[in-house]
């Protein structure tokens, strides 16, 4: 139960950091690709901020700079599927609504369904054999 709290703990601040830099970008308002830049850079502060915590947090990882590298790297392909939830539910929630918070509502429930399957993913691809592994055995 505390792993549920903490992986939901996490992923609520993955999500706030993603839509926070989405905003500031929105704000700054690139013209045409404002969209395109705001979904892409809130995804990678997102994606960087929740392995972060998921490694540390949740699997338990021991700080090795060479392992963390190629695991990250296997966090960003297990996340190309569960981005593409999320930024699919975003975006046709801002095309179909030109509406900021119906596109974070959307954001939301696209990022929420993609963490759930993402834990499913990550803790068979990317962090088998962490601690956290080893002691569900």
């Amino acid at each position: 139960m505390i792993l549920i709290a903490k992986y939901s703990v996490f992923s609520v601040i993955a999500i706030a950091c993603n839509l926070v830099v989405q905003r500031a970008v929105f704000f700054v308002d690139l013209g045409g690709h404002t969209f395109l830049l705001a979904l892409f850079a809130g995804t990678c502060v997102g994606l960087v901020v929740k392995y972060w915590l998921d490694a540390r947090w949740i699997f338990m990882l021991p700080r090795e700079y060479r392992a963390d590298v190629g695991r990250f790297v296997r966090y960003g392909f297990t996340g190309v599927i569960t981005t593409l939830i999320f930024w699919g539910s975003e975006t046709v929630a801002w095309v179909v609504s030109q509406d900021h918070t119906i596109r974070e509502l959307a954001a939301i429930v696209g990022l929420v369904i993609g963490y759930l399957l993402k834990y499913q993913l990550d803790s068979r691809f990317v962090f088998a054999n962490s601690r956290f592994e080893r002691c569900e055995s």
